[in-house]
């Protein structure tokens, strides 16, 4: 699959490495490091970061679902915030754009702008969800992929691909090295939630899901060594 435009979605506790919690500054210098190496061969690149590092607003059972899913959207603006400034570290000038005004911390989100900075080597960060409650940052991922028109997802996940069951249950599990987007829907695999599912496949928007904690996976992923799960949505 060729490449030229990608975004990238990593979890929130992807961040927080061994300390399932906050950031780990180990873990994200090395993302940092990939995504300079992937930029400077002349990919454009933009970031969703999920909040689960700081925040699991559904699991709440004392809160209002609204006020919960915006401290979700106020966490994911500070891991980009976070991971932008690594970046910056790698020289790697970059960009955190919103759906809502977040002071001088961040940009609203426009495509054209959003696909100008790309067009110039610098990476988008695409924070603060869809905007709205009741989407996850997987339904916000999708919908930037479309909107800026990328050629592909790729998902950094904890886990290496997609599997017919837990494997941290099941020793026996058996991985997917490719599926359609409509297996994960009809077989509920939980690789995402059903929105983004079918607005990726609508949009017939291909996924690539992977491990992050493998050795350069992002770099591998985009350079044909891929080893995780492709899910077509053709």
């Amino acid at each position: 699959m060729k490449m030229n435009r990608i975004l990238l979605k990593l979890s929130g506790e992807a961040l927080a490495g061994d300390k399932k919690t906050g950031f780990d500054d180990e873990t994200v210098c090395e993302v940092a490091e990939q995504i300079k190496k992937v930029v400077d061969k002349g990919i454009q690149v933009s970031i969703v970061i999920g909040g689960g590092n700081f925040w699991r607003g559904r699991t709440s059972e004392h809160m209002e679902r609204v006020k919960a899913d915006q401290i979700g959207m106020l966490a994911t603006v500070m891991n980009c915030m976070y991971t932008a400034d690594a970046l910056r570290r790698q020289g790697i000038k970059s960009h955190i754009m919103t759906p809502f005004m977040c002071g001088s911390m961040t940009e609203l989100f426009n495509k054209d702008k959003a696909i100008e900075y790309l067009e110039q080597g610098e990476v988008c960060f695409f924070a603060g969800g869809t905007g709205h409650p009741y989407f996850s940052t997987d339904t916000a991922t999708v919908l930037m992929a479309v909107e800026v028109e990328s050629d592909a997802i790729l998902m950094a996940k904890a886990i290496d691909g997609v599997y017919d069951s837990d494997p941290k249950i099941n020793p026996d599990a058996k991985k997917y090295e490719s599926l359609n987007i409509n297996e994960i829907i009809d077989k509920k695999l939980g690789v995402m939630d059903l929105a983004a599912a079918v607005l990726a496949m609508e949009n017939k928007m291909p996924l690539l899901l992977f491990g992050l904690n493998e050795k350069d996976s992002i770099i591998k992923t985009v350079s044909g060594e891929f080893t995780g799960t492709m899910v077509k949505c053709e």
